[in-house]
């Protein structure tokens, strides 16, 4: 089995991980290359989701202000609409008119 190292298709990152830099469908030398490069895109996927997470993290107290605001206008709006339900509600109590 060819290791890694010794293969024109890797190269090491800045941050010393392991980049494959061959093409799955076209220049895998061995199977056992096609698992690497499918762990590598593996790891790569999870970071990617644990730095989303982490923007997420961040973000939600932001959300949680902005929720509480909208919630705030929303019964502000309510609150001002009131007399126009309650101007309505009297009209129904009133008995009709008799003949």
């Amino acid at each position: 089995m060819i290791q890694c190292e010794t293969c024109e298709f890797f190269r090491r990152g800045a941050d010393g991980r392991p980049r494959l830099l061959c093409d799955p469908f076209s220049n895998v030398k061995e199977p056992e290359c096609l698992q690497k490069w499918q762990f590598v895109q593996l790891e790569t996927m999870v970071r990617y989701y644990e730095a989303t997470l982490e923007m997420y993290r961040r973000l939600a107290p932001m959300q949680e202000k902005m929720f509480k605001h909208i919630e705030r206008e929303i019964e502000d709006v309510e609150s001002a609409d009131e007399w126009k339900l309650g101007y309505l509600d009297d009209e129904d109590d009133e008995d009709p008119p008799s003949r």
